[in-house]
Parts: structure tokens; sequence; C-alpha cells
């Protein structure tokens, strides 16, 4: 049973041509028959061949997505030992990954690209407040990025003008020349440097595009952002990128977000922390007090006797779940006591009375013991 071609090349399901063609590359000069003389290279090689042959050709690509290997049983192509004028065959192999090593003795057929490209993805860095990236909403940027250009709907001829066949590489898109190597005589195969491997060449050039089919253009875009999301999430505006050339479908915009730090709350994943400062009164007799929350003030009970660094938890008061904005953290109040440095002279007298209620010595000392001693209850 064949194996994924995704994993045959090393690839992500999402890898663009080029990532597809360098792979190929990469790999066959590695399993090459005549390069690699190791047991079961032969075999890694006519996988890699058949997995570019799928993967390369568009509409391969997508049956093979969507069905699998039984979307392209029907187009299957043999590995090394084929008909050298089929795709996977030893003469191309040796024209499309060898740095231009064309077929043996020169006589390999040349393929020019005229295929669509799909346009390059792009990312973006996008900053959030604390509160934006808990609550999510509307984003408006702008994102520099290239656009078909609209005079000459990316052809970059002149309206009314056309293109000819390049007279460098007579239409093939790449230009050879006989070389020696240590596996015999072959034609080293390079893009043609006039018509960069298209075959054609434009006759007058689209004056607002330069004959490049594609501008710089900023655009603005409204993105959401969902509720929940934190340093480092990804978040993917389809077709946003890069257009493509000959008529290829456009890239992706991919907006990674970093969430500012916020002066009074942390976060600890879907947990919100926070600080709260009391009297040792309000600690030991207990209160109700106004907390700031990401949602606004909400009253706490600090119950009495409540002890130096008591966590308090306010359910439902932290962060959305990424996905399940309805379902949500806690909120974790942790309680700091203020013991005074200093008190006045009736505080001091009603504190001892107090202590000698509990039979406790005052003195040098003696309040904060005795203080102490109260809050271990």
């Amino acid at each position: 049973m064949a194996g994924d071609y995704y994993e045959t090349l090393g690839i992500s399901r999402d890898a663009s041509q080029d990532e597809i063609k360098r792979a190929y590359r990469r790999l066959a000069r590695k399993y090459h028959p005549d390069v690699n003389k190791e047991p079961g290279a032969e075999d890694r090689f006519k996988e890699v061949n058949r997995a570019h042959e799928v993967l390369s050709d568009p509409e391969m690509r997508a049956r093979y997505d969507r069905f699998g290997e039984a979307g392209v049983a029907s187009g299957a192509g043999a590995g090394y030992g084929s008909d050298f004028g089929d795709m996977g065959g030893f003469a191309d192999i040796f024209e499309t990954i060898f740095s231009g090593f064309g077929g043996m003795g020169g006589t390999t057929s040349t393929r020019r690209r005229t295929g669509p490209v799909r346009g390059d993805d792009l990312r973006l860095d996008l900053k959030l407040e604390f509160r934006e990236a808990i609550f999510g909403g509307e984003k408006e940027i702008r994102i520099p990025h290239l656009e078909n250009c609209n005079v000459c709907n990316g052809t970059g001829a002149k309206p009314g003008t056309g293109a000819r066949t390049c007279p460098t590489c007579n239409g093939t898109g790449q230009v050879r020349r006989a070389t020696r190597t240590p596996f015999g005589s072959f034609a080293q195969v390079s893009v043609c440097p006039t018509c960069n491997g298209d075959g054609q060449v434009i006759e007058e050039k689209c004056e607002a595009c330069g004959g490049a089919g594609r501008k710089q253009e900023t655009k603005k875009l409204k993105i959401t952002i969902p509720p929940g999301v934190d340093n480092g999430t990804r978040l993917r505006v389809a077709r946003e990128g890069d257009a493509g050339s000959r008529g290829g479908a456009s890239g992706d915009l991919y907006v990674y977000l970093f969430v500012e730090e916020d002066a009074e709350f942390q976060r600890d994943g879907v947990n919100i922390l926070s600080e709260i400062t009391v009297s040792y009164l309000q600690a030991i007799l207990g209160c109700k007090l106004l907390v700031n929350t990401v949602d606004g003030d909400v009253e706490m009970t600090i119950p009495a006797g409540t002890q130096p660094n008591t966590v308090i938890k306010l359910e439902d008061r932290g962060v959305p779940r990424l996905g399940n904005a309805v379902s949500r953290g806690d909120h974790l109040i942790t309680v700091k006591v203020d013991i005074p440095t200093r008190i006045t002279q009736e505080e001091r007298e009603l504190l001892e009375q107090l202590a000698h209620l509990k039979g406790e010595s005052t003195g040098k000392g003696g309040l904060e013991g005795f203080l102490g001693k109260m809050f271990r209850g």
C-alpha cells in the first residue's frame, strides 16, 4: 500500500509548489540509483518520484487530498526504469533535480513553466492589549502584499499587446549545454535568463506594474480575534497573502498574536491572577470589598480570620477557553495582610487590652507576636 505522499517528501499538506519541488530535488539526489547504491535506494527513489508526480500536478493533488491513492490510481506513473518521456522517467529526473543535468546524450525534451504558481504566504505580528486577548473582537490591520495589476490583469503586458516566443530558448523556458560528469555525458539545463523559464517574453511591458503582472499594495483588513487567544496564537486569513502568478491562487496571511502585560492582572492558562491588600483588622474580623476583575468591579467576601496569602477564587471570572467562549477559567485573588509598623497611642492601648484578655505578654516585640498568634488561629 502506498504511503502518504506528503510524508514521503517530508512536507506539510499545505506546502507550496516551490516547497514540493525543493523537497523532490533533495530526495531524488539522495536516492537516485546512479548515485546511491545502498539496498532499498531504488525503491525509495520510486516512492519519491511517484509522490512528486502526484503532488506537483494541482489537479491530481486535489484528487489525492480528497480520495487518497484511490483518486490518482489511474494516473500512476512508473519509477526508475519507466518510459523516459514520462514525468517520472530517468531523463526528467536529471533535468529537474540535478541542478539542471538533463538526460544522457542531451536528447531529453524540455518543459517550460506554464502552469499557475501560488502566491507566497505572509506573516504579520500583531500586539493585543490584555483585555483584547481575553474577550476578542475585531481589529483593523494594514498589510502590504502583492496584488494582481488591475491594468494588465496580471499578464504584465501593455493593454492591447501580448507575448511572443522567447528567442533565447525558443519557448522551452530552458537553456542547456553539454558537460561531462563522473556518471557520463549529460546536458546541463538551467532556467532561461531571458524569459525566466516562462518560454515567452512580453513585447511591451505594462507601465503600471513594469511587466511584473503584480505590484505592491497596502490593504486594510478587518480580522476577528476569537476570545481567549494568548501569546503565540496564530490566525490564518485565507487568500490574503501575495497574489499568484500566471493565474495562480493567492497565498495566505498568518497573523501571530502577542499580548501586552497588564499592570494589575496576570494570566495562568485560563485563570487570571491578582492581589488585594487588607488591613489586619479586616483580616481578623472579615469584611466585604469591591475588587477589580476583567469584567469590572465585583463584591468579594473576606472571611473572618483570613490568613496572609490566602487565595480566594472567583469562579467564571477568568479567560474564555479558546474555541468555547461560554466556558471560562477563574479569577484567583491572593490576599495580602497589611500589618502596621506604627500605631497611635490609642490603638496601642486598645491592643494591649486585647492582649491582656488573651493572656498575651506585651512590650517590645510583644504586639507583633500577639498579632502573629491571632493570624495562626
